[in-house]
């Protein structure tokens, strides 16, 4: 595929028609196709990648996953040419493979997900033309014959009707194929097996495909990670080279300075398009680059930096289950292992917590247990490695949900995904102990026992918060961003409701709701009215991080004469509450 910058080429008729209505992806096609469409055709498609993500994620039934395909497809994939829409297909399959080869966990994430959509397309085809995508992967298996079907035709019944199948008939087809070949038949049980063969009717052969395209694309997502974007580059502006060389004496084998400027402003356009969209794929997985969650010292962070005087707050109330019990195990052995260091640190790291202030925290720990001189020379240099100031200086990023959940903690471990690594007595008293009520709990427990391990997080995300999460959680950090929103937005609500009288000043001059910005003044004196009484306050405001300190605040009952003083142990948005009650 040849990304150029001239106006859209329509391919000629007859090149058209030779591509199927569901392409296999062998190799990408010799059309040119405008940066706009570039960009465009690939976010399409992976709205449509992502929807059936979160279809698959939520449980949906398969008639519902099918209906919401059908959907995705429609509302996206449109062309306002009907002759175009193969084209962008192919096109934004191979764009989006372009950018999804990047990681392990990129590439399980799409391979799964275009597997999904090539199911249900498939499934949408005739009878003749599932036939003809078949002889497409020359598949050496051939029907089951009459005589070999009447031999098999009692089992192939009570498999039929175990699965709620039609009664089979010497007129229907079946493949007798290895069994290692349609795994997903095999554990399931649906499917009859006999001699190392598995007897797979027409209408389940979308597995047997499937299966086929899955090896195909797997291949294709290693080899395109292998070939490096230098490489291709380097290659493109030497044939472009080699094509805008002149004869004449007065050039003696240079460019066309206009050619030459013409090439440097397309590869440009090309190579920023291209981390547009792999910035779009890695917000939208969650994943942590150095664009994210502070990984990077240069970026902007969209929530302050996390100190150690804050980190007891932020850890009850926006951690997540995985990084809340190796904090709390931390707290209270006062030692981790390597694997529970390593996703505490980085995740740490992540949302906020500088190199001086991380050292300074596993110290204050280890130290308890181990001795701070023996911290200092078997403990430190890992964290500092983490931070990329040691060793080869790499940037470490936090772990995924994925990469945790396919950990394996050993006995002494506390790392991992309680979902999958906890038993279910101390998975049920750790969520309980989170806030999670008892409705929500049974359904997270239905979620863990069918495997949805992030579905379950989600759930626990939406009944601690009391907010729905449409998106789902595939990121620990993810989840502490996500959670702090839904804080912020509570805070700035709260606030809002505060607003009863006319602005006053505040003692530094600014008007009281400028200075409870995260501008933060050292305290705000303010006068409230509500219902014909009055209360002066004193709010003491933490000058760095606003949304989670420990703070005192005094109030005065002028409608009563009465004083008191409320000493609050959560964040801030819980004293709101206070106030608004005092008022």
């Amino acid at each position: 595929m040849e990304i150029v910058k001239p106006q859209w080429k329509k391919p000629s008729p007859s090149a058209n028609d030779a591509v199927s209505t569901l392409p296999l992806y062998r190799s990408a096609p010799s059309l040119e196709v405008r940066l706009e469409d570039f960009e465009l055709y690939a976010i399409d498609r992976l709205r449509v990648l992502k929807g059936i993500s979160d279809g698959l994620s939520r449980g949906k039934r398969p008639e519902e996953m099918e209906k919401l395909v059908k959907d995705l497809w429609k509302a996206n994939m449109r062309h306002p040419l009907q002759s175009e829409v193969t084209n962008k297909d192919i096109i934004s399959h191979f764009v989006l493979r372009l950018v999804y080869c990047r990681t392990e966990e990129l590439r399980k994430w799409f391979l799964s997900n275009e597997i999904a959509l090539f199911r249900y397309r498939f499934q949408l085809l005739s009878l003749e033309a599932q036939r003809l995508l078949m002889a497409e992967f020359d598949l050496p298996y051939k029907p089951v014959t009459t005589a070999e079907f009447e031999g098999v035709k009692e089992k192939l019944q009570l498999v039929a009707r175990s699965i709620g199948l039609s009664k089979p008939t010497a007129s229907d087809i079946f493949y007798k194929v290895p069994f290692e070949e349609v795994p997903e038949l095999v554990a399931g049980r649906r499917v009859f097996i006999y001699k190392g063969y598995a007897y797979v009717a027409m209408t389940q052969v979308v597995s047997l495909v499937a299966t086929q395209f899955r090896g195909l694309l797997s291949k294709a997502l290693v080899l395109t990670n292998s070939l490096t974007l230098n490489i291709l580059c380097l290659q493109k502006v030497d044939i472009y080279h080699q094509r805008t060389r002149e004869g004449s004496p007065n050039s003696r084998g240079s460019w066309k300075p206009y050619a030459q400027a013409i090439w440097v402003l397309t590869s440009l356009r090309f190579f920023v398009t291209l981390y547009k969209l792999i910035s779009v794929v890695f917000r939208s997985h969650g994943q942590v680059n150095h664009e994210e969650y502070g990984s990077h010292p240069s970026q902007p962070k969209e929530f302050a930096e996390v100190s150690i005087k804050d980190i007891d707050q932020v850890a009850k109330s926006s951690f997540p289950p995985c990084m809340r019990h190796l904090f709390e195990k931390l707290r209270e052995d006062h030692h981790l292992k390597h694997g529970g260091r390593m996703q505490l640190g980085l995740f740490l790291k992540g949302v906020g917590l500088k190199l001086d202030d991380a050292l300074a925290f596993w110290k204050a720990e280890f130290s308890q247990k181990v001795g701070a001189e023996r911290f200092d020379k078997e403990y430190a240099y890992s964290i500092r490695h983490n931070y990329g100031r040691e060793g080869k200086r790499t940037d470490y990023t936090p772990y995924s949900c994925q990469k945790i959940i396919s950990s394996t903690p050993g006995v002494g471990d506390h790392h991992g995904c309680p979902y999958r690594h906890f038993s279910e007595e101390n998975l049920r008293a750790a969520l309980g102990r989170m806030g999670v009520n008892s409705g929500a709990l049974e359904n997270v427990m239905d979620k863990v026992q069918n495997r949805h391990y992030q579905l379950a997080c989600t759930l626990t995300f939406e009944s601690i918060h009391g907010s729905s999460h449409d998106a789902g959680i595939n990121h620990p950090n993810q989840y502490f961003s996500d959670s702090q929103k839904i804080f912020k937005s509570k805070w700035s609500a709260a606030l809002s409701n505060l607003m009863l009288c006319s602005p006053l000043l505040c003692s530094c001059g600014k008007s009281w709701p400028q200075a409870l910005s995260l501008e933060a003044c050292v305290s705000v004196p303010q006068i409230f009215k509500s219902r014909g009484r009055s209360s002066l306050k004193t709010i003491p405001l933490d000058k760095e991080n606003l949304w989670a300190t420990d703070s005192t605040f005094t109030y005065i009952g002028l409608c009563n004469g009465k004083d008191g003083r409320i000493s609050n142990g959560k964040p801030k948005i819980g004293w709101l509450e206070d106030i608004l009650r005092g008022i």
